[in-house]
């Protein structure tokens, strides 16, 4: 892997030198280093929570030019942890409102935007002109996507995961000895029945840290100075306050690169819906079943309880995502709705798409329709 560090390319101009200078003062960056994150260019692929601080946190350091990719709108439930948004953008695209919170940060940065969703088709043409790839996405999917990418295209590969309190960084593939993210996880998560945190929750400062960490990894990779977490893999549990290191090591069936990503894309998607694939319905046929068979179902929103009170469907049941996996609420749904077809309703489809998953977990079988309340409003 080779990071552009010609002081040819572009030097600093006279309000880089002022905003940089604390980097400068350091003997580990100087300004040959600083002149090496302005020449670099950086992917993040998620404008969310690992993305808010990894990204605002590069820009700071003078990456520059940033890569963002991300399909998704700023939701409320969002911004506890994704600070690079705020309520003023709740419904606009996160790499907008990204885009625009950097450019306020720091004007001297070059952003590239991508909104689409990451895949088989688009990657490897997507990250050809980036240096490095961080990875804030929140499914092992999109990840082994990255990963497989990276070893095809030899660029270093950011790994960041967080789930509750505890949070994971490593850099994979920064050369042709390090190991790759099939190292760590050499079977897909859904056969290994590894959690979504979407579904178990996340507290928001985990999210930052990680991102964080992984900022700094793109920083020391670039100045080539420190040691950087090649070949490690460091935990964090903000909960106990405890940091462990493990080592990890290159298998040798785990390096043999993959030609096609397009012949894999069956595999990213399974993996991506994890081992929970539930029902889904969609606003015109759920039409048909609220107008004619409105007594035989029974419809739970998992939106907040102001966003209830705003606005709900005639007939349906407060239950917040929040809470919906408690013992209270599980044993409510049983009793009183076992009679029923059950459909799972937020604002937009996603969080009744969690809440279903938690239902099935718990024996009881839901749809989700899709859309949300937006959908079913218009």
């Amino acid at each position: 892997m080779q990071i552009s560090n010609s002081i040819d390319q572009k030097l600093l101009n006279k309000d880089e030198k002022e905003r940089y200078q604390r980097h400068i003062s350091l003997e580990e960056i100087g300004l040959t280093g600083q002149i090496k994150l302005k020449n670099s260019s950086v992917m993040f692929v998620g404008a969310g929570g690992l993305g808010s601080s990894a990204i605002l946190y590069s820009a700071a350091a003078g990456i520059g030019t940033i890569g963002l990719i991300d399909n998704d709108k700023v939701d409320k439930s969002n911004l506890q942890r994704q600070i690079i948004h705020d309520t003023e953008v709740i419904g606009q695209n996160k790499i907008f409102s990204a885009k625009t919170k950097i450019e306020k940060l720091n004007p001297n940065c070059k952003i590239i935007t991508y909104l689409e969703r990451l895949s088989a088709s688009n990657i490897l043409e997507i990250f050809k002109n980036f240096d490095i790839i961080c990875d804030c996405s929140d499914n092992f999917g999109t990840r082994y996507l990255i990963n497989d990418a990276c070893l095809i295209q030899n660029k270093p590969f950011i790994f960041g995961s967080v789930q509750g309190f505890e949070g994971q960084v490593s850099v994979f593939n920064l050369s042709k000895h390090s190991p790759n993210l099939r190292d760590l996880l050499p079977i897909s998560p859904a056969k290994n029945d590894i959690p979504s945190c979407k579904d178990f929750g996340v507290i928001g400062v985990s999210t930052g840290l990680i991102g964080i960490l992984q900022s700094n990894e793109i920083v020391k990779i670039i100045i080539q100075k420190g040691e950087i977490l090649d070949g490690k893999l460091l935990i964090f549990n903000l909960l106990n306050m405890t940091m462990r290191k493990l080592s990890l090591s290159r298998k040798k069936n785990n390096n043999k690169k993959i030609k096609n990503l397009v012949d894999q894309r069956d595999y990213y998607e399974e993996v991506r819906c994890l081992n929970t694939k539930i029902k889904t319905i969609n606003k015109v046929e759920f039409k048909k079943i609220y107008q004619n068979n409105f007594n035989q179902i029974i419809i739970i929103d998992v939106r907040e309880k102001e966003e209830f009170e705003e606005f709900s469907l005639r007939g349906s049941v407060s239950i917040p995502l929040s809470i919906i996996s408690n013992t209270k609420s599980i044993d409510l749904i049983k009793k009183n709705f076992s009679e029923k077809k059950i459909y799972t309703i937020c604002q937009k489809g996603q969080r009744s798409e969690n809440a279903s998953r938690i239902l099935m977990e718990k024996d009881i079988e839901s749809i989700s329709i899709k859309g949300g309340i937006e959908e079913i409003k218009d």
